[in-house]
C-alpha cells in the first residue's frame, strides 16, 4: 500500500504598509508565499505550485501576486528604514 498525497506550507515574507485597494486605509499587509508539496509517505518531495499573495490586517482582503511583484515587494521592505528612523550616511 502506497500513501501520497499534498500539503500546504504557508510563509510570511514581509510586513508592509500600503494603502489597501477595498478599504482605502493605509495599514499592514502581510505578503505571503503558499507552497503545496507532493508528499509520499508523509514525506514531501518536490513543490507542486507556488502562489504569492498580500492581505491587509484591516479589513483582510487577499490580492494575489506573480512571483516578480512579490520579490520586488520584497526588496521594497528590505530596503526601507524603520519608521522615524533617520537614513544612515556611509561613514568616510
Amino acid at each position: 500500500m502506497i500513501i501520497f498525497g499534498t500539503k500546504g506550507y504557508l510563509y510570511q515574507l514581509a510586513i508592509l504598509t500600503l494603502v489597501c485597494g477595498q478599504c482605502g486605509n493605509p495599514a499592514a499587509h502581510t505578503l505571503r508565499k503558499r507552497v503545496t508539496k507532493f508528499t509520499l509517505f508523509f514525506v514531501p518531495l518536490f513543490p507542486v505550485s507556488t502562489k504569492y499573495s498580500t492581505q491587509c490586517t484591516f479589513c483582510g482582503l487577499e490580492q494575489r501576486l506573480t512571483r516578480e511583484q512579490a520579490e520586488q515587494l520584497q526588496a521594497q521592505s528590505a530596503g526601507a528604514q524603520p519608521y522615524g528612523q533617520p537614513q544612515q550616511q556611509p561613514y568616510q
